[in-house]
Order: C-alpha cells, then structure tokens, then sequence
C-alpha cells in the first residue's frame, strides 16, 4: 500500500505517516513475501557484505517485506516515526533537510546496496526526507529485530557498527567539500565518486545516466545551478567529459582525478 499525497493540511500529514507505519508493519497471520538477504544478489555490496553464510541466513527473518516507491514520492517524510532500515534493491533516493529559511538541502544520494534511515534511530524519528529519484524498491529491515540479533551476533553488530562508521566518514567528506574545494574540484569529486560505485554494482566503467538534477548536485554541493553548468561545460570543453543532457561519458579519468586532488596539493 502506498502512502497518501503529503498535502498542506496537517490533519492529513498526520494520517499520512500512520498509514506509512502501518504499509510496514506484516499483518498477523499474513504471508510474507520470500525475501531473504543470504539468497539476495546484491549481499556483497549491502548490509549482509562480508557476513558468514551462516550469519547471512539469520539475518534472513529481518527483512520484513519489499516496498515501492514511485519516482518523486516520500519513502519516508521529517518527522515520520522510524522503525525500520531500508535497503536499496532497486532504483534511486536523494536524502534532504529543509532549513530555517524554507529551501531543501539535499545531503546525500542512495542507490541499489545502500542503506536509508539511520537518521532515525537517535529519536525514533526521521530527520531528513528519503525521495525516490525514479521508480525504486527498496527491502524493510526491521530495526528493532535487528537489534535484538545484533546482541546475540557480534559479527552482525561489528557489520552494522562499519556501516554507522562508513555514514560518519561520508559525512566528513561532504564537510570537506563544502570548506576547502573550488567549485570544479567539488564536482570532479562527485563524479569521481559516483563512477566508483556504480562500477561496484557492475555498471559501465566510464558512463553513467545522471538520476539527480543540475540543481540537486548543486544544493548537494554547496554551488549554485549556473555554477554547475559552467563547471560541467568547462570539463567537456576540457576533454574531460562528453555531457548530452543527463547522460555523461567520462573520456579523461585520470585528469578528472586531477581536478579532484588539486585541493589536497
């Protein structure tokens, strides 16, 4: 079931996210879908990574169902009540807080093997928005019974302490970016980066369909539309990039790497 349309009313935002929490959570007695996480062809890049077989099939009970989010909706909203993990299977996410002056900042992407929710276990509220960039499925960890493994499980609980720890050093990362990087270097960063990943999930070592906006890379990076434009357009006058809207091929990977370290030189 999917949520209701977030509208102004807040009356209907309230009923909104208790329909949310109620698509998660399995109706006694009901038939749960199989998904397991030991049988999953993307354990070597998600939270199963690095597991023992046997480890992996315990944690096979945790995930509760698969779910669906169409492109542009909420998986889930700021102030939503956490419960659960979610594991990208398919598709794309962008992570954003909107701030004192009412604009949204994005704080991260998410794709295929990576993790949304953390945001909410330190108030079991969510503090950010999860928005699906095109139409993505995405697992149901439940959290609360993974915690309860992770107790009797010290692989799985130094499994999801890496994790924790992976989301603290990319947050450094983005701190980074936005204190000590010129504009191109910022760039050359992200793209660096979002190659390197999409070739961990077998995708093309040097193109890549760009699922985020100009103006989403730049409210990530700190950096304005046209600055990302000019930026884009000073790569491909480089030799660097062949761009074709939202479709770029990567000619010159070692001079991108370049730009990129020019602000650690």
């Amino acid at each position: 079931m999917q949520p209701a349309p977030i509208t102004s009313c807040s009356i209907c935002r309230t009923v909104d996210r208790l329909s949310s929490v109620a698509a998660e959570a399995p109706p006694d007695g009901a038939h749960r879908p199989p998904v397991a996480c030991s049988g999953c062809n993307l354990r070597e890049i998600c939270l199963p990574f690095g597991l023992s077989a046997e480890a992996r099939e315990r944690m096979d009970p945790l995930v509760g169902r698969r779910r669906s989010v169409r492109r542009l909706e909420p998986l889930y909203r700021t102030g939503d009540p956490f419960s659960s993990l979610y594991a990208v299977r398919t598709g794309f996410f962008k992570t954003c807080v909107t701030g004192a002056s009412g604009r949204d900042q994005v704080t991260g992407f998410q794709m295929a093997g990576e993790l949304l929710g953390f945001d909410g276990i330190g108030t079991a509220l969510h503090t950010c928005d999860a928005i699906a960039l095109e139409d993505s499925q995405v697992c149901v960890i439940w959290f609360d019974q993974l915690e309860t493994l992770s107790r009797d499980s010290a692989e799985l609980q130094h499994q999801i302490h890496k994790i924790m720890s992976r989301e603290i050093v990319r947050e450094h990362g983005v701190m980074l970016l936005l204190g000590g990087m010129r504009a191109e270097e910022r760039l050359a960063s992200f793209l660096v980066n979002l190659l390197h990943r999409l070739r961990l999930r077998g995708f093309s070592g040097s193109s890549m369909l760009l699922r985020m906006t100009r103006e989403e890379i730049g409210s990530y990076l700190g950096l304005k539309l046209e600055t990302v434009s000019r930026s884009f357009s000073k790569f491909q006058d480089d030799g660097l990039l062949e761009v074709r809207q939202r479709n770029v091929r990567v000619l010159d990977e070692a001079a991108l790497r370049r730009v990129m370290h020019d602000a650690t030189s």
